[in-house]
């Protein structure tokens, strides 16, 4: 590999190692979403990707690392650029669970409620005091990838007048339409 690598130009082989590295962290930020979210096997597999592209970047750089601060600019602009490109991905994909808490009057509730019931989607709802009225929390669980819609639909539906807290769910079992 370093033959080859030797016989091209050094910007080149800067390029070459910002592409790889690139990919490389782009694998390990997927790898690592994955393994948090139990995918165990994906994550083993993109973890042997990682391994590989990282064992002959690394082998690429450690020799010249002193001699051409080029290769080195090039191997962080093509981590912290896997780094963004990685979390982009992911956040495309959507990989999980959600879980929306909804904190709304009367009113609101309802029309939360009738919204979730036309949509055939899961709810709880629990009687509560805010810090001046009687309010209403409603928890829905679902797949983080359709959480976005569902909560812009739910703050159409009763006009804003609602109050979100949105977090990932790391397990669960049971509940309508969630087994798991």
């Amino acid at each position: 590999m370093s033959e080859f690598l030797t016989s091209i130009h050094p910007i080149a082989v800067c390029f070459i190692v910002c592409a790889a590295k690139i990919v490389e962290i782009t694998i390990q930020s997927l790898k690592t979403c994955m393994m948090v979210k139990g995918q165990r096997l994906k994550a083993a597999g993109l973890g042997f990707l990682e391994c590989t592209i990282w064992g002959l970047v690394i082998s690429t750089i450690i020799g010249t690392l002193g001699d051409n601060l080029f290769l080195l600019l090039f191997y962080c602009v093509g981590y912290a650029t896997g780094l963004f490109l990685g979390s982009t991905i992911e956040s495309k994909i959507a990989l999980g669970t959600s879980n929306l808490e909804l904190i709304a009057g009367d009113e609101s509730t309802e029309k939360i409620i009738q919204y979730l019931r036309e949509h055939n989607r899961g709810y709880t709802v629990f009687d509560g005091y805010g810090s001046t009225d009687r309010m209403n929390m409603i928890f829905i669980v679902l797949p983080r990838k359709e959480a976005p819609k569902v909560l812009k639909d739910i703050r159409a539906v009763c006009d804003n007048k609602v109050f979100v807290v949105a977090s990932e769910v790391s397990k669960y079992a049971g509940g309508y339409g969630m087994m798991k």
